[in-house]
């Protein structure tokens, strides 16, 4: 008798950082008992084609549903939908400001305000820098929700030689934060005492 698999719903918004959202889902598609949803802002699939040269359906192939942003009747519009999390990645400013607000006026922001709702990990890789009162404030109000946000920031301590290396270790981190079990990262083994 096999097990439902775990659902996984990825959002792509309109940041730059399109490289975490799809490397993301290359992860998920390489796990055993995972299924990945997909769901991108109109801004996500413009930062896709200018930063990784990505056309729609070279994403939509690394996911194993795909959902149109438009179409707030979706699976994953709904709490009874069985998901076991959400990952926005990245979050734009306008994204995050949608959930903490909880203006669900589009599919992405409408899974992120059930994810919440349904007390399930939602996961926001926010992109910005510097950040000013009113992003800070919406980071406080998503975290006080429930969501988790997991900036994207290396790790300079793990001596990346790549950005690659810089990538695996947040999108890493991300699914350490939502629960799931990985190796794409290893793990920080600790210093001798005199180090």
């Amino acid at each position: 008798m096999s097990s439902a698999p775990r659902r996984i719903i990825v959002g792509i918004s309109g940041a730059s950082g399109a490289v975490y959202g799809a490397r993301l889902l290359q992860a998920l598609r390489e796990m055993e008992g995972v299924q990945s949803h997909l769901v991108v802002s109109d801004a996500g699939w413009r930062n896709l084609r200018h930063e990784l040269d990505m056309e729609r359906a070279d994403v939509q192939a690394l996911a194993d549903v795909v959902h149109d942003l438009t179409n707030v009747g979706a699976s994953i519009a709904s709490g009874s939908f069985a998901a076991h999390g959400m990952v926005v990645a990245p979050c734009s400013m306008r994204t995050l400001a949608a959930i903490a607000h909880g203006l669900a006026d589009n599919l992405l922001t409408r899974a992120a305000d059930v994810t919440l709702k349904e007390r399930r990990p939602l996961v926001l890789l926010a992109r910005e820098t510097p950040l000013h009162l009113g992003h800070l404030r919406n980071m406080v109000a998503a975290t006080e929700m429930g969501a988790i946000v997991c900036p994207p920031v290396p790790a300079f301590y793990r001596r990346p030689r790549t950005v690659e290396d810089i990538i695996e270790h947040s999108v890493s981190r991300a699914l350490d934060a939502l629960g799931i079990e990985q190796d794409i990262d290893t793990r920080w083994p600790g210093l001798p005492p005199d180090a």
